[in-house]
């Protein structure tokens, strides 16, 4: 008896599950001569219908942007077509059930607009295993987002002068618990240590939580993602993608610029995370109002936040880099080889850490002797590349840095000793280093003669043969302008 009222129970389930796959088909169809295809596929065709429960009728969405975009344009449509099609449903809610491919389609998906409804194998969808809480987990988003470097982080961010406000704003935005600063606008040259703090910024709030989502990806990627989404027509997944994430990262964002069409989506997805009191951090090579291309509505959000940017490095903070890093390689470096390759070596972090690299494994592997000749010898090609005409202007830096004396004093009256000796360096090295006239070298030291440009040279020749210590200085400050 139990058993044949068991049986007429599934067929009843079975018959209205029927009947409510066949309204929902009905509804389908209207909507979609209303609305047009394009709009249909991609917005209503992802909808599922689940339930019936008195007047209300449940559709799963397979995501929040979803869920929100069907209540704001399409909520009061279908709840009149629903009521016609069934007088007793009176209103229709929506459920967020995220769909896996793993997943088989239930009986309550969206019926087929070809075919109709179909007689579908219910299969109850496999447990979804949450990856284990740890720190610095990453959100790969679907492979969308780039890998973080575990060799990033704020540890390893070595700070001066010309970075430490950029820093001090990435450690806040990192160890905030809510939206401080949105959006965070990092800016400088290449190499500078954009992407290693938008690397720390990620990892720190892994760290901290575990279950935020944060998707890190160049500006490039980003625009070949739209690009395939609109080629593909599937606009609706790749919005979803980009606005589910608790934190947004985009580097390089100035390749964007003259491209409106992806302009215009960063825009929304831009408005829509700010909305939702997302985090969204950018990085470009300069500041959001000296972007090319971008238009001004863009760069008035890009500007709305935290704009820090990051200076050109200065010698102090290239030594310090490098000695940290040799450090951290267990490398014996003379302090001179570490001086010549941050004098020598200015264009980027990126580029003087590779250099370092090269002469720790040429010592290693031929197993010479660290030295001035040697470092020289080694980076030769990236020395040559970095190699620019060398001016008078230069020389007198070069030489006022490494005296601590003020550049003015080059060109002042002043016969002390510790201006006169290093002014007289100077000299040597812009007649030996420059194809400039005796006299128009005099003219750049202060309008002085011809002469006293002859007695410097004669005076360090001197001086170099009978102190070997300052001899070593010259010879320093020559190959950092040389080499």
């Amino acid at each position: 008896m139990s058993s044949r009222m068991d049986d007429r129970q599934l067929q009843k389930h079975q018959l209205e599950t029927h009947q409510l796959e066949t309204q929902w088909y009905r509804v389908c169809s209207r909507l979609k001569a209303e609305i047009g295809d394009s709009a249909f596929d991609n917005w209503v065709k992802p909808l599922k219908v689940s339930q019936l429960e008195g007047s209300e009728v449940n559709l799963a969405v397979p995501s929040r942007f979803m869920r929100d975009w069907i209540l704001a344009n399409y909520l009061d449509r279908l709840k009149e077509l629903w009521h016609g099609e069934n007088a007793g449903v009176q209103s229709v809610a929506l459920s967020i059930q995220p769909t896996t491919q793993s997943t088989t389609q239930s009986t309550t998906a969206a019926p087929d607009q070809e075919n109709g409804p179909k007689d579908r194998v219910l299969a109850k969808p496999a447990p979804k295993t949450a990856p284990a809480a740890t720190p610095g987990a990453w959100q790969s988003n679907g492979n969308i987002a780039a890998p973080l470097d575990p060799k990033f982080t704020f540890d390893q961010f070595v700070v001066g002068k010309p970075n430490e406000f950029a820093y001090a704003a990435a450690r806040r935005v990192a160890e905030a618990s809510s939206v401080s600063f949105n959006p965070l606008f990092l800016y400088g040259g290449v190499g500078l240590g954009k992407t290693h703090l938008m690397n720390a910024i990620a990892w720190e709030i892994l760290e901290r939580d575990p279950s935020r989502t944060v998707m890190y990806l160049s500006a490039e990627k980003f625009m070949y993602r739209f690009v395939r989404a609109l080629r593909e027509q599937n606009t609706v997944d790749f919005k979803e993608q980009f606005r589910s994430v608790d934190v947004l990262m985009i580097d390089d964002v100035q390749f964007i610029g003259g491209r409106d069409a992806t302009q215009e989506e960063f825009f929304h997805t831009f408005n829509a995370l700010v909305d939702q009191g997302r985090q969204i951090i950018l990085s470009a090579d300069k500041s959001p109002s000296d972007l090319e291309g971008v238009e001004d509505r863009l760069k008035s959000r890009l500007n709305c936040g935290l704009v820090a940017d990051i200076h050109a490095t200065t010698y102090e903070l290239r030594l310090a880099i490098l000695e940290t890093k040799a450090e951290k390689m267990a490398m014996e470096a003379p302090n001179k080889v570490l001086e010549f390759l941050a004098h020598k070596i200015t264009a980027n972090v990126r580029e003087l850490e590779g250099a370092l690299n090269r002469v720790a494994a040429h010592t290693q592997l031929v197993g010479r002797e660290l030295t001035l000749e040697t470092c020289q010898e080694v980076l030769h090609d990236l020395l040559r590349a970095n190699d620019r005409r060398v001016t008078i202007e230069e020389i007198q830096k070069r030489v006022a840095e490494h005296f601590n004396i003020r550049i003015a004093d080059m060109h002042s009256a002043r016969r002390a000793r510790s201006v006169a000796r290093p002014r007289q360096v100077a000299m040597y090295l812009a007649k030996q280093l420059t194809s400039r006239s005796l006299p128009e070298i005099g003219r750049k030291f202060g309008g002085r003669d011809h002469t006293t440009v002859m007695h410097a040279v004669k005076k360090v020749d001197e001086l170099r043969d009978i102190d070997s210590s300052f001899a070593e200085d010259v010879e320093l400050l020559r190959r950092m302008l040389e080499a």
